[in-house]
């Protein structure tokens, strides 16, 4: 195992000497030389007029992975921005956490001082990482209400997830890791970034998560080990070509949403095996995976990964909390503990202790049955408001608030509803104010807002949203 607190631990070593073992898109990079240009970054970050975290506009590109390891080496905490993120939410993640560099391009309404990454720039000095035991990163996830909260990942946190996963996958310097994964959440820059790092695989960023990309890959680069998202497979599985040149490679893997039995069957058809299928958040990195050498169930996620232990618990009233048997059948809410967990929401101690059982397992809120030997599947959120959309977690508060604010809307409820492609699209529900709307007008109004990804994919007009005696929306019936 690893030193859980040296996060990058086969690219410090030396490792990832090869010419392209780093490619993200045209970019290519040794380990040494993302090192040199990233210490530059480094110092820069450690120079900066204030104290707090850096955030770094998250663009697939190398650039954005010469900062994230420049921000690691200063053992700084860095805010990860999605590049589609609206104004206002940029505006909330920015304030909320106390970011005090711009790194990356600057967005006209952008008043922090801004460092560019030059990504052929190096440091003289020798890079190490600045011994940290804080959080390392804050990822803004969104909740069933209100705006995105900041979640505090520690590098030890990370470690010991990809250690995890290391053993559960057969990871090794020896395979070649490719995705197309934003670079702002735990699937796409910790596992897909920092794993690789940490491992000492070779990294193909594939940029755009196009079917006729991955397969680039397998045939141009060795890629080994494939990280994808339930939308990405479900278009790989519909383009015979593409499917028919992941037979080499050793691993598909998915997750952040659930995948389609049918295209898990189809997947496995056409490229010759099944896909693993995992479970985690970004509180918890990822907790449950199906094993290399373990069975592929479609609609089952696997078991625990190493250091970590699940339990389902009631929450029914009378007897919330109790603990339930794992038969298969049972639903309960997956509860997990173990080294790979977050240190708390930023600035939020009231909402981080709602998340946490008395006796110090995490409350996932997600719905699932548990069976004899060990196997989890997941049947949905104990809540309908957190929708899971191409591989995203959007919470139907967040575009509620952000569709309020247009002068024809009176009220809206926001809903998830299953999509062969996307595994579940937004629908907006919404009472008029008085005049016709136009819904792709509406539709820009939140992507104005919010990130793109957010925006409802449909927006329907009813009269009057379905309510209990209480007053309370009833998603259920709509």
């Amino acid at each position: 195992m690893m030193d859980a607190m040296t996060l990058l631990a086969a690219l410090l070593e030396g490792g990832l000497d090869d010419p392209e073992a780093i490619r993200v898109g045209d970019t290519t990079m040794t380990g040494p030389e993302l090192l040199g240009a990233a210490a530059v970054v480094a110092d820069q970050i450690t120079e900066r007029p204030s104290e707090g975290p850096v955030a770094v506009l998250a663009e697939p590109t190398a650039r954005t992975v010469v900062a994230m390891v420049g921000a690691l080496l200063a053992g700084v905490p860095v805010v990860p921005v999605p590049p589609d993120v609206g104004a206002g939410e940029r505006a909330h993640v920015l304030a909320d956490s106390g970011a005090s560099l711009w790194i990356g391009e600057r967005p006209p309404e952008i008043s922090l001082p801004v460092r560019k990454v030059d990504v052929r720039q190096r440091s003289g000095d020798p890079a190490r990482e600045t011994p940290h035991d804080g959080p390392a990163l804050v990822l803004y996830t969104s909740g069933t209400t209100g705006a995105p909260k900041g979640v505090l990942l520690s590098k030890a946190a990370m470690g010991a997830g990809l250690d995890g996963l290391a053993d559960a996958w057969d990871w090794t310097a020896d395979d070649t890791l490719a995705h197309g994964l934003p670079l702002f959440h735990v699937h796409g820059l910790v596992l897909g970034v920092f794993g690789a790092l940490r491992i000492g695989s070779k990294l193909v960023h594939v940029g755009r998560p196009k079917p006729a990309h991955y397969a680039a890959a397998v045939r141009d680069h060795g890629a080994s080990l494939l990280f994808g998202v339930p939308t990405i497979w479900s278009r790989v599985a519909a383009d015979p070509d593409a499917a028919a040149a992941l037979r080499p490679a050793r691993l598909l893997v998915s997750g952040s949403a659930p995948l389609p039995v049918s295209v898990f069957e189809q997947l496995r058809e056409r490229t010759g095996q099944a896909p693993v299928e995992r479970y985690g958040m970004s509180e918890t990195m990822i907790t449950v995976s199906v094993r290399a050498d373990g069975e592929r169930r479609p609609g089952w996620v696997g078991v625990p990964v190493a250091g970590f232990e699940t339990r389902l618990a009631s929450t029914d009233e009378e007897t919330e909390g109790e603990l339930l048997r794992h038969d298969g059948e049972t639903i309960g809410e997956l509860q997990v503990r173990g080294p790979g967990l977050f240190d708390g929401y930023l600035g939020r101690p009231e909402a981080t202790a709602e998340t946490w059982t008395a006796d110090g397992w995490f409350r996932t809120g997600d719905a699932a049955v548990i069976d004899e030997g060990g196997y989890h599947r997941i049947v949905g959120r104990r809540s309908v408001d957190l929708i899971k959309t191409g591989g995203y977690r959007v919470g139907a508060g967040e575009i509620e608030t952000a569709l309020l604010e247009h002068a024809g809307i009176s009220e809206v409820a926001v809903v998830g509803e299953p999509d062969d492609d996307l595994g579940q699209r937004i629908v907006a529900h919404v009472v008029l104010a008085g005049d016709p709307v136009d819904p792709d007008e509406v539709i820009a109004f939140v992507a104005d807002r919010l990130s793109a990804h957010k925006r409802p994919r449909e927006v329907r007009v009813v009269d009057a949203l379905p309510r209990n005696a209480m007053g309370k929306v009833q998603k259920a019936r709509l």
